[in-house]
């Protein structure tokens, strides 16, 4: 009985690292778009829930790739034009005048949200294929 994808022993290792190979570089391809779909929620994410007096700030919001490489991507998540605002308005501040406004949590809970899609995803990925 012959087979129609039959190698040599002294083969076997050259076509086990090439297979290997092949899905690296597919597992890899999953996981930037992963990355890339976690970034734009947690953008949107933000957009939705951040104080909103005309809109601007929320409006700011963007997501950049930071580093990439063959096998791995960063991106950022961060407002463009009002980012001095980001942690007041986040956390808190003092008012001029005594007092203090209370911040609204909108960034935190994003990223959360972006983390867990993006373990859902890689999960997916992985099981899938």
């Amino acid at each position: 009985m012959t087979m129609a994808n039959s190698i040599r022993i002294d083969q076997l290792a050259s076509e086990v690292m090439k297979g290997l190979t092949e899905y690296a570089d597919l597992a890899t391809d999953d996981m930037k778009k992963a990355v890339k779909k976690a970034g734009t929620t947690v953008r949107k994410e933000i957009e939705a829930n951040a104080p909103k007096n005309k809109g601007i700030y929320a409006k700011s919001w963007s997501v950049k790739n930071t580093k990439e490489t063959s096998n791995a991507l960063e991106v950022t998540v961060y407002s463009k034009n009002r980012y001095q605002l980001a942690h007041l308005l986040e956390f808190g501040h003092a008012k001029r005048g005594g007092g203090r406004v209370a911040g609204k949590a909108h960034i935190a809970p994003a990223e959360e949200i972006g983390v867990k899609q993006l373990e859902t995803e890689i999960e997916r990925s992985l099981r899938d294929g």
